[in-house]
């Protein structure tokens, strides 16, 4: 059976203690900045949403509609007991039935990495093509072409460097506005779609 949890199922427990609680972990004040130029009310989607905790709740904080996922079923019952009225899905972002809609903003950390290279191509253009104009994407990711074993589950991670995440992001009609590094020296991709975009059947 595929563990469409990239290995965070079987972690989970362990994930929820040390980092699924921390209101102020690293990388919030980054997710807080991103989400400041956003409207009230604005629809984010929050991709491997884990517990909520920090992301989910910083943007619910700054006035934000926030849809998340996360394929990992532990990671999902915490969500659900944190943030009761936030729609929320156990599903992997391949198969999603939320990219059937629009989103002014997606937001994915610690997530990319842990796809295999052809699914982070396919996901970059599929955020791409839900974001309406004006519509804003921040995802995290090394700066550096990398593979390392993730220290929590062991499994390969692996970024396709920035020169990659560039050009796919301007492929999907994305222009970016900025690159960021947090506190913990965690790299963000920051992105707009400037323009409406054609989706393809």
């Amino acid at each position: 059976m595929i563990d469409e949890s990239n290995g965070y199922e079987s972690i989970a427990d362990l994930y929820i203690k040390w980092r699924g609680r921390a209101v102020d972990g690293i990388g919030s004040s980054t997710v807080r900045a991103w989400a400041l130029p956003l409207n009230k009310g604005s629809v984010i989607l929050d991709l491997g949403c884990g517990t909520g905790i920090p992301v989910t709740k910083i943007l619910l904080d700054e006035g934000l509609t926030v849809y998340a996922l996360d394929a990992s079923p532990t990671m999902i019952e915490s969500f659900r007991e944190n943030f009761p009225n936030v729609p929320v899905a156990c599903e992997s972002v391949e198969s999603s039935p939320f990219f059937h809609r629009s989103f002014d903003g997606i937001i994915a950390v610690g997530l990319i990495f842990l796809l295999s290279e052809e699914t982070q191509r396919a996901l970059i253009s599929k955020m791409a093509a839900v974001l309406n104009p004006g519509g804003r994407l921040l995802f995290s990711a090394p700066l550096e072409k990398v593979e390392w074993k993730d220290t929590m589950t062991g499994l390969l991670s692996r970024s396709l460097g920035a020169e990659q995440y560039r050009a796919l992001l301007s492929a999907a009609g994305l222009s970016i506005v900025g690159e960021l590094v947090d506190e913990g020296g965690n790299y963000y991709f920051n992105a707009i779609r400037l323009t409406s975009i054609a989706i393809k059947p």
